[in-house]
Parts: C-alpha cells; structure tokens; sequence
C-alpha cells in the first residue's frame, strides 16, 4: 500500500480505473466511447473528425437527460422496451438470416445477454428522448419572433429552398362484401370465446393470425400512453375504454378489424394486445375500384369536375379528401414537398408526370396488403429559390421554433451540468469539452 493511502482510498481508485466520467447515477466507461465509436465506424455514420472527446461530450449529455428523466418520473415500461428489442432482433435475423448468424455479426455469446445490452441501449434512448421532448413541448414561436429571426439572417446567408412541388391524389378502395366483412367479424368473435371460455392465450392467437406485421410477433402487444397519440383514433378510443383482461368486440379501423385486450393500466399508459384481420377483396371487387377511378379521371379531364372536387365527392382517404386532395408534408406539416427529399416511390410516381396533368391509375398496396386505386396530380411547383418572408412563411416558421428550441436545450443543459453530480477522470479532463463539464469559473 502507498504510503498516505488508506484502504479504502485503494478501493475507490480500483472502482474508478476504466471510468470516463460520471453523471448524475449513471457511468461512462472507456469502452463505451470505444464501442460507440465501433459501431458508429460499421454503420458509416462517424462524422468527419469526430474525436473520443466529442463522444464522451456526446454520452455525457445523454446520461443528464437519462438521469432527470428519473428524477422527474418519466416513466418508460418494461413492456415497450421488450417490444422494441423483439423488433430489432427481427430485423437483424431478417437480414443475416438467423440468430446464429446476428451473434457472430454482434461478437455476442448468446442471445440473453444480447437482448439485455439491446433492452439498456433503447431504455436509454427513450430516456433521452422524453426528457428532450418534455423540455420543449411547451415552447413555441410568436409571428413576431418569426419576423425577427428571419430579420436576423444576413441576406447572403439566407437559406435557398429547393424545386418544391404540391400533390394532390385521390383514392378509391375496393368494397368488401357484406358476407366477407361477417366472415371477419365472427372470426374475431370465436378468438374472444377461445381466450374467455376456454382459456386459450390471446398472445398465441396474435402470433397466429394476426395481419399486422409490426406487433404479431410479440402477441400483438403495443404500449399506448394517452398524451402521445399512437395508433388511429377509432383503435385509442376503444383501447382506453377497457379494464384490464377486457377483450372488446370487433371493431373496424382503415386497417381493418380489430379484437383488442388490455395486459396492463399504469395512470396514463396501457399495455395493450389486438389482432388484425383484413378483410379478402375479391378480384371484382378490385376491377370495380378501377373503372370507378378510370371514370373520375375521365370526367376530371374532360372539365365536367376540378380535381378538388372529385377529391371531396369520392376519395376514400380521410386525411386528402377535406383537403382538395392535397398531401400534407409529414416533416413540415405544409404542403410542399421538397424534389430531392421526395419519398422514393412517391418520386417514381410523378417523376415524368407534367404539371396539372394527371396520372394513369395506379394500384398500390399497403403494408398490412390492403390493395386500391389512385389517381396523382402535380396541382403546384416552387421552383428552387432564396427563402421569402411571405412565400416560406411555414418553413421559415419551422426554422425559428427549432432555433428557439436548440436555445432552450442548451440553457436547460447549461443549468442542470451545475445542478449534477458530475466527475470526470482526470486522463480525460485534458477535453476541450463545448459545454461546462469541468464546472470551471
């Protein structure tokens, strides 16, 4: 023993030899800036002079977010993660093949453990992303502020908005047949009494048959908190409106129908499981959806109806008909959508498609396997120019909440790295760390 140096002196030395840093209850050890910095590496997404430094400034500021999202109860179920980690894994053996061959890619001894490191890394990120999102949900921006912040921007640093285009569309869906649609219903209705009377597992039942690929390989199973809308409102507002081990009627959604029990009640949030059934379309039934569509295109081209018109009068899709037909930007929330950031096989639907003219009938099909019609319109375009007050209002509204939330952020950062324990070893304290991790006066 070094002389001076007491016993339990050795003790802390040896609990913090490996150790980064420490924030609030939550370590950072040296071999996770170096596996972060690995799997950053082999997904080819570390950034252009990315140091250790900067991923332990990185990690740091995760775990302050990760450890006042406890200490303001923000709560994420064990049930979600689980949800979450299943989906993961499935993706990974959809594209290596199996599991045996995930754990050779990952250098992973066995599956158990695997899932645990994958159930932290995504119980740290929800973590992360509550608290962000609990910073700044109240934050917005006023005209005024808009006005001045794109006052603020030098004329010749003012950002250029690329070609943008406005799309309208609408939908026609096949009908289903009244005797398909009570073929569905009393499926569903003989899933409930195999659960209720003769103890069958709902779980299993999902597994089975079940047409929603995103939950039916976890029994169906999804977690629904009541102040982050998830899922349509006709599935909430029946979900919410059980007891814990209700199994509801058969419901209808835009998917489909729907059976629904609920596992578990935590305040705000549930544990829910559904099973889906789409009902089948026969092949009448999907030439009758074209030669409606081929009869509104005709009658749109030939000037008997605008193209909002038709959309209003005969669109099967809620979320364009009250709307002249016209899609809403899910990133913007306007209706522009920017050419080079235009999802792929939207592009490749109007790529050669002029202005105001319309489209053939296309068919397409819907995850779930739900087929139908629809005709597309370029009803606008923007061509690429210098961002204008009046004509950008929307995005550059956009701009100016997202610059006052980023301030935000940083005071909150700012004021909490006072507020936290924060240690960090002196092999690392050489940093030039952006924010004031050291506490320096």
């Amino acid at each position: 023993m070094v002389k001076g140096q007491t016993s339990n002196d050795k003790t802390k030395k040896s609990l913090i030899d490996g150790v980064s840093a420490v924030v609030g209850d939550y370590v950072i050890l040296n071999s996770d800036i170096d596996k972060t910095m690995i799997e950053l590496e082999s997904q080819g997404m570390l950034p252009a002079g990315m140091s250790k430094c900067n991923l332990l400034s990185n990690l740091m500021e995760n775990r302050l977010y990760q450890h006042h999202a406890v200490q303001d109860s923000i709560e994420v179920s064990d049930s979600e993660i689980y949800s979450m980690v299943d989906q993961n894994l499935d993706n990974f053996v959809m594209q290596l093949g199996s599991m045996e061959k995930v754990l050779e890619f990952y250098d992973k001894t066995d599956e158990l453990s695997f899932r645990q490191e994958i159930f932290e890394i995504n119980k740290a990120q929800i973590l992360s992303q509550r608290m962000k999102a609990k910073i700044i949900e109240n934050v917005e921006v006023t005209p005024e502020e808009v006005r001045l912040f794109f006052e603020s921007i030098p004329k010749d640093e003012l950002p250029v908005f690329g070609t943008e285009l406005e799309i309208s569309q609408i939908v026609i869906e096949p009908k289903v047949s009244e005797l398909e649609e009570r073929r569905v219903i009393n499926l569903l209705r003989s899933f409930k009494e195999d659960v209720l009377e003769k103890g069958m597992s709902f779980a299993s039942k999902a597994i089975l048959y079940s047409q929603d690929p995103a939950s039916r390989s976890s029994g169906g199973k999804y977690t629904l908190h009541r102040k982050r809308p998830r899922m349509v409102k006709e599935f909430r507002d029946v979900a919410f409106s059980l007891r814990e081990d209700e199994i509801s009627e058969p419901f209808k959604t835009e998917f489909g129908w729907h059976i629904i029990t609920v596992d578990k009640i935590r305040g705000q949030e549930i544990d829910i499981r559904h099973i889906l059934i789409i009902p089948k379309v026969e092949l009448s039934e999907l030439s009758e959806a074209r030669a409606k569509i081929d009869t509104i295109r005709t009658r749109i081209i030939d000037e008997e109806i605008t193209f909002a018109g038709a959309a209003f009068r005969y669109s099967d899709e809620r979320e364009t008909k009250f709307n002249n037909g016209i899609l809403i930007n899910p990133t913007t929330g306007d209706s522009r959508f920017e050419l080079t950031n235009l999802d792929p096989t939207l592009y490749k639907q109007i790529e050669e498609l002029e202005d105001g003219k319309i489209s053939p009938p296309l068919l397409i099909e819907s995850q779930t396997g739900q087929k139908s019609y629809k005709i597309i319109q370029v009803s606008n375009r923007f061509d690429a120019h210098v961002a204008d007050f009046s004509m950008d209002y929307v995005r550059i509204k956009n701009l100016a909440l997202k610059d006052k939330q980023f301030k935000v952020i940083k005071e909150w950062i700012e004021d909490k790295i006072e507020d936290t324990y924060v240690y960090i070893h002196q092999e690392k304290q050489y940093c030039n760390f952006e924010r004031n991790w050291l506490k320096e006066m």
